[in-house]
């Protein structure tokens, strides 16, 4: 089924005890924060920007240490706000009904809406933190900022001197094990698996909708374009986000 949210809801959805969603970019639109692979997403405008947070180029250039650090300091200047669909998920967590809650997101908006950050699996990390490349040392990322504002273009550990680069995961990173095997377990072990604004097209966090359907999960997609999932997905839903999550969570 493709379009919007039917009313009234499946009976498999509204039954629903163990809920595992799945978050991208198009969650967090909505609060000002642009996605990245959408007609007008960053790396779609400019597929230069991908260096900026490719592990290879920022570990080896100081040019695009000291571009992404710019870049840092102005999403941190747009101050984004949770918004419905980040409210509606801490709705179904309250509810009982949250499995998990695995975000390809980095903004750390589901913990500042409500959700309890234990449910939270953030699979490419958080941008509000910072870590030492040579010594593992984490700080926070206003810290880092300030030293920017500062006039340090390019921030070095206060440990050991070593790169520091925000706590996420680059291009060219691999996952975090404990995250990653907490991410399977919650996709093969839920009745609805429910992917939100997101391409389905980064793996692994893709792969997870593989694996929800080969444990006898049903499938919502929720996304404003077309993902590689729509024909294996029970309901596909191209609504806004904001409004079609308070929808899609509500109990029958």
């Amino acid at each position: 089924m493709t379009g919007v949210v039917p009313q009234p809801l499946p009976e498999w959805l509204t039954a629903a005890s163990r809920i595992t969603v799945l978050t991208g970019a198009g969650i967090s639109t909505d609060s000002g924060i642009p996605d990245y692979r959408g007609p007008k997403g960053v790396w779609t405008r400019d597929p230069d920007a991908e260096k900026l947070v490719t592990i290879s180029y920022y570990l080896t250039d100081p040019e695009i240490r000291r571009r992404s650090w710019l870049m840092r300091r102005d999403l941190q200047d747009v101050d984004p706000q949770p918004n419905a669909g980040h409210a509606a998920l801490v709705d179904l967590e309250r509810q009982g009904r949250l499995r998990g809650l695995i975000t390809q997101n980095i903004d750390g908006l589901h913990q500042a809406a409500g959700s309890d950050p234990d449910q939270v699996l953030e699979i490419h990390g958080t941008v509000n933190e910072v870590l030492c490349t040579k010594c593992g040392d984490r700080t926070p990322m206003r810290a880092a900022l300030d030293r920017v504002e500062a006039g340090e273009p390019d921030p070095a550990c206060l440990v050991c001197g070593g790169i520091l680069k925000s706590a996420t995961i680059y291009f060219g990173q691999v996952l975090e094990e404990r995250v990653v095997d907490a991410a399977v377990a919650a996709a093969t072990d839920c009745d609805v698996f429910l992917a939100v604004g997101t391409s389905l097209t980064v793996h692994p966090a893709a792969g997870l909708v593989d694996l929800a359907l080969g444990a006898g999960a049903r499938v919502v997609v929720v996304n404003a374009e077309p993902t590689p999932y729509d024909d294996v997905a029970d309901l596909v839903v191209h609504e806004q986000i904001g409004t079609a999550l308070p929808k899609l969570v509500a109990r029958g």
